[in-house]
């Protein structure tokens, strides 16, 4: 399982129509436009089930590996209709995340957040307590911790490493949360070589924050973000910028969903469906926490 403007459309009457089934708002995408497609709500009844923060999922967009910030690698495969859209999960096996030792890991570190799966199948996975990034050579397997980045141990708490993704030459990018101030972007990390360096930074634009990474098919950076409004819920943005060398390019704002109505999304996958066109999926963390759910919203990018 390899890694894998508020929208404008050219029509009005489609922008009212998407805008009033989706929540989606209004702005200019260059050359590409985002469209749901469909939503599917994720329930288990089991106590290891629900936190889901980081998603990866395969080129067939069927594989599905999804990391809990309790502690837990959820693995399975989504089933799908006949028009594509998700309709259920299959093969669901838990696998307790462990530290170098082989034990699962004490409380204190069981904040995963982040997920991505190397082309050799690889797992990667950042957490937010105790920021760091460990690697698994397959599920349930013993970890094998990464060096850290001198800048990880200076992180805020409860907002470190929150998203993690994998470039196209195999290098691993991630992200904390929080910039430390308003008017601070975002340093991105990145793993090569056996240590970290602070390549590029992402700008910061709104209320909005990081909480999820992924590398697309086209090789673009895809951002998750979220805004959360206390009573009202969450508002929800998919960001894209490409990468030209260590310089990402102007943000692209794919989607930007708004509170009320909207899950707490922080995990994100990109992949290519059978028809050539771009999909993005996203999971919702429920916090184990009524009235949140666990939610999954697929988007389409249309040329």
């Amino acid at each position: 399982m390899p890694g894998r403007p508020v929208l404008a459309l050219g029509a009005a009457a489609l922008a009212l129509g998407i805008a009033a089934i989706t929540g989606l708002q209004g702005g200019a995408v260059p050359a590409q436009v985002a469209v749901e497609t469909g939503r599917y709500t994720w329930r288990i009844d089991d106590p290891r089930f629900g936190g889901l923060s980081g998603i990866d999922i395969a080129a067939d967009g069927l594989g599905l590996a999804a990391v809990s910030d309790r502690g837990t690698l959820v693995t399975g495969r989504l089933v799908r209709d006949s028009r594509g859209q998700i309709e259920g999960v299959e093969a669901v096996a838990f696998h307790p995340l462990r530290d170098s030792a082989g034990a699962p890991v004490a409380r204190a570190w069981v904040d995963a957040e982040g997920l991505a799966i190397g082309a050799d199948g690889t797992l990667y996975v950042s957490f937010e307590a105790r920021h760091r990034v460990w690697s698994y050579d397959s599920p349930g397997a013993p970890a094998r911790p990464l060096p850290k980045h001198p800048d990880f141990d200076r992180l805020q708490l409860n907002s470190g490493l929150e998203a993690l993704a994998i470039d196209p030459a195999g290098r691993l990018l991630t992200l904390p949360e929080r910039s430390g101030r308003l008017d601070r972007p975002f340093p991105v990390y990145r793993y090569e070589d056996g240590a970290w360096t602070q390549p590029f930074d992402l700008p910061r634009d709104g209320p909005y924050l990081p909480v999820g990474l992924d590398v697309g098919p086209d090789g673009r950076l895809y951002l998750l973000e979220r805004n959360f409004r206390g009573l009202r819920g969450f508002d929800t943005r998919i960001s894209r910028f490409a990468l030209d060398g260590d310089v990402p390019g102007p943000r692209e704002v794919l989607v930007e969903a708004r509170a009320p109505f909207q899950n707490n999304f922080e995990g994100i996958a990109v992949w290519t469906g059978p028809d050539g066109a771009i999909r993005v999926l996203l999971l919702s963390d429920d916090n184990f926490a009524f009235p949140l759910t666990t939610e999954f919203v697929e988007y389409q990018l249309a040329p």
